[in-house]
C-alpha cells in the first residue's frame, strides 16, 4: 500500500501493466525525451533498469526510435559478465521503454577517486569487453565510449552500457547521416563520418582513461585536444611513467593508421609496470671526501630508496664527462667507480670508490656522478667534491740539531781532554788518565742509556748504549799501549771526568734522536747519523788537546767525518731524485 501511494504521488509513468514498478529516477536528457529509471519486476523482484524514449516530448523525434530498436538488436546478441543484458522491451502510450540488467554501480562521471592500479585495471576490463565486441561477426562498434558509459562498482567490476549509437560492422557512414558520439571522445573519422574500424572505440576508451588520470570532466575534455586534433595531458601527468604515457599516446592518435589496430593488439602491448613512476630518496645530497695519504683509494656509500607503493626504483649510474678525466664509458672510468653500477630494488645501498692514486697531491677535484632511473626526474646529478691528500716528503736531516749535537760534544770533549791532561800531568801519569777518561766515559754512556730508558725514549737508549760499546773498545785499545796500576789517583780522576762527560754527551746524543725521530727520520738512519756527528766532535774535541797525530783520533776523526759527508750526501741525492720522479709521474697525473 505505501509503494501504491508513493508512486501516486510521484511524475513516474505507470507501468504495472507491463509487470515493473519505477523506484527513482537514474538519469534523463529532457530535451530528446530520454530518461533512464531503475524498477522492480513485480513478479521477480528483480532490479532492473528502464530505458523510456518519449516521443511526445518536445524536443524528440520518432526518427530517433531507430537508435533504441539498434540497441535492443546489439544487446539480444551479446553476452558477456561487462556487458548489462537485455531483458524485454514494449511500447507506452507516449513513447517507447527498453528493460535492461540493472548492476549496482556508479558511472565514472560520478565524483569519487581511483589509483593508477585500479585504472589499470579498468583499462584491462575495457579492452576485454571490446575484445568480445570485435571478435564478433559481424563486428560491433561501440561508438559512444565515455566516462558516462562506463559503470564500476565496488568490487570493480566493470559495465559498458548505452549501445545505442553502436554500428555492426565496419564501413563508411552516409554523408547525409547525423553524425552520432560524444564530442571529444569521438575520433576524427568518426567526426567526419569516415569508415570505422575497430581502433576507432579505442579512441574514446584512450580519452576516458586520460579524463580518469588528470581529474578532467566529459564537459571539460576539449581541453586537452589542440586543433589537430591531438591530446595533449603529458605535462599534467608528471609522475606518468613513459611507458603509459607512450601507450596513451597511441590510444588517441589522431590518424587511425597510428592507433593500435584493435582492442586485442592495445591489450597486449599495455604496460606490465605500474602507472606510477617511482621517487628516488638519497640519503646523501652531495659528497665531501678527504684523503687522508697519497694514493689512497677512499669509499663512501648512498642509500636509495622509493616509497611509492607498487612501483619498482631501477637505475644506472655513470660519471659525467669532465675536460681533465681520460675518455671513459658509463660503466668503467679512471679513478671514480659505482657498485652495484646497475640496480633494480627499493632500498639499495651503492658504494663510491675513489682511486687517488691517479690523481695530483694536495688538489681539490670536483665532479659529477649521474644517476639515471625510472622516476619523473630522469636523471640525478649527486656532487663530489674530493680533497687529495699531500705527497709525503723524505725528511731532511735536522742540520740545525745536529749542528748544536757537535758543537756541544765538541766542546765538552774539549774541555774533558784539558781536564784529562791536567790530572795526567799533575800525576805524572797522562795514559792513565786518558784510560780512566776512556772507562769514566763508557760508563758515562751506559748510565745516559739507563736515563733514556726510564724515560721512555728507547731509541735515544740504543744510541747512548752504542757509544759506551765504542768508548769501551777505545778504552780496551788504549789498555794495549800501557800497564796501569790496580788502583791509581790518575786513573780515578780521569775515570770521575770521563763518567760525568760521557753522561752529558749520551743524554744529548739520545735526546738528538728523539727529536730527530719526531721530524721522520727513520730510527737506523737517525741513530747512525747522529752517533757520526757526536763521534766528529769529540774527535775534534779531543784533538784539539791532545793533538790530531794521535792514532786514535785521528781514526776517529777521518772515520766519522767521511761517514757523516757520505751520509748527508746520500739523503740529499736520494730527496733530489725523488723530487725529480714525482715531477716527471706528474704530467701522468689527471688534473682536477
Amino acid at each position: 500500500m505505501g509503494l501504491l501511494i508513493r508512486h501516486m504521488m510521484s511524475d513516474f509513468p505507470e507501468l504495472s501493466e507491463q509487470g515493473y514498478q519505477i523506484e527513482q529516477e537514474l538519469g534523463h536528457n529532457r530535451s530528446g525525451g530520454r530518461v533512464t529509471y531503475l524498477a522492480t519486476n513485480i513478479q521477480t523482484q528483480q532490479q532492473v533498469v528502464i530505458k523510456q524514449f518519449q516521443f511526445a516530448k518536445a524536443g524528440s523525434n520518432w526518427s530517433d526510435y531507430d537508435s533504441y530498436e539498434r540497441e535492443i538488436q546489439v544487446l539480444r546478441g551479446l553476452e558477456h559478465p561487462g556487458i548489462p543484458c537485455y531483458l524485454d522491451s514494449f511500447p507506452t502510450p507516449s513513447g517507447f521503454c527498453m528493460v535492461q540488467e540493472y548492476k549496482p554501480a556508479l558511472s565514472l562521471s560520478a565524483t569519487r577517486s581511483f589509483n593508477p592500479e585500479e585504472i589499470r585495471h579498468i583499462a584491462i576490463a575495457l579492452l576485454n569487453i571490446l575484445i568480445y565486441l570485435q571478435n564478433r561477426l559481424p563486428v560491433v562498434i561501440h561508438r559512444d565510449i565515455k566516462l558516462e558509459n562506463i559503470l564500476v562498482d565496488d568490487q570493480m567490476n566493470v559495465y559498458l552500457i548505452d549501445f545505442g549509437f553502436a554500428r555492426v560492422g565496419n564501413g563508411e557512414v552516409g554523408i547525409s547521416s547525423v553524425v552520432k558520439g560524444t564530442l571529444g571522445f569521438m575520433p576524427p573519422e568518426q567526426l567526419f563520418n569516415r569508415q570505422l574500424t575497430e581502433a576507432s572505440d579505442l579512441y574514446g576508451l584512450g580519452i576516458t582513461l586520460i579524463c580518469l588520470l588528470t581529474g578532467t570532466k566529459s564537459t571539460e575534455v576539449g581541453n586537452l585536444i589542440d586543433i589537430t586534433y591531438r591530446v595533449n595531458f603529458k605535462q599534467l601527468l608528471p609522475k606518468l611513467s613513459q611507458g603509459w604515457v607512450n601507450w596513451l599516446e597511441k590510444m588517441v592518435e589522431p590518424r587511425l593508421k597510428d592507433r593500435f589496430a584493435n582492442a586485442t593488439e592495445a591489450l597486449a602491448a599495455i604496460p606490465l609496470h605500474p602507472m606510477r613512476l617511482a621517487e628516488a630518496t638519497f640519503s646523501h645530497s652531495s659528497l665531501k671526501v678527504v684523503a687522508s695519504r697519497a694514493g689512497e683509494t677512499l669509499n663512501q656509500t648512498i642509500s636509495l630508496s622509493n616509497l611509492v607503493p607498487e612501483t619498482l626504483l631501477e637505475g644506472t649510474w655513470e660519471i659525467a664527462p669532465h675536460p681533465s678525466d681520460p675518455p671513459h664509458s658509463p660503466s668503467s672510468h679512471a679513478w671514480i667507480s659505482v657498485q652495484p653500477a646497475q640496480f633494480a630494488a627499493n632500498q639499495t645501498d651503492c658504494q663510491i670508490s675513489f682511486n687517488t692514486s691517479k690523481l695530483m697531491d694536495n688538489k681539490t677535484y670536483r665532479r659529477k656522478i649521474l644517476l639515471h632511473a625510472n622516476t619523473s626526474q630522469e636523471t640525478y646529478s649527486l656532487e663530489v667534491q674530493l680533497q687529495t691528500a699531500p705527497r709525503s716528503q723524505s725528511p731532511r736531516f735536522p742540520f740545525q740539531l745536529l749542528g748544536l749535537l757537535f758543537i756541544f760534544t765538541l766542546a765538552t770533549s774539549w774541555v774533558i781532554a784539558w781536564l784529562v791532561l791536567i790530572a795526567g800531568t799533575v800525576t805524572n801519569a797522562p795514559l792513565t788518565a786518558v784510560l780512566g777518561a776512556a772507562i769514566g766515559g763508557t760508563i758515562g754512556f751506559e748510565v745516559a742509556a739507563w736515563i733514556m730508558t726510564t724515560a721512555g725514549a728507547t731509541a735515544g737508549a740504543t744510541a747512548g748504549a752504542i757509544a759506551g760499546i765504542v768508548s769501551g773498545v777505545v778504552a780496551l785499545d788504549i789498555s794495549l799501549f800501557e800497564v796501569v796500576e790496580a788502583v791509581s789517583s790518575a786513573a780515578l780522576i780521569g775515570a770521575g771526568i770521563g763518567l760525568v762527560g760521557g753522561g752529558m754527551v749520551g743524554v744529548a746524543t739520545g735526546a738528538a734522536v728523539e727529536h730527530s725521530l719526531e721530524k721522520g727520520m727513520s730510527q737506523r738512519a737517525t741513530i747512525g747519523m747522529t752517533l757520526l756527528i757526536a763521534a766528529l766532535g769529540n774527535s775534534l774535541g779531543f784533538g784539539l788537546i791532545l793533538g790530531f797525530l794521535n792514532p786514535f783520533i785521528l781514526t776517529f776523526l777521518v772515520g766519522s767525518s767521511l761517514l757523516a759527508a757520505a751520509a748527508i750526501l746520500y739523503g740529499t741525492s736520494k730527496r733530489v731524485k725523488r723530487q725529480s720522479d714525482d715531477r716527471r709521474v706528474e704530467q701522468y697525473l689527471i688534473r682536477p
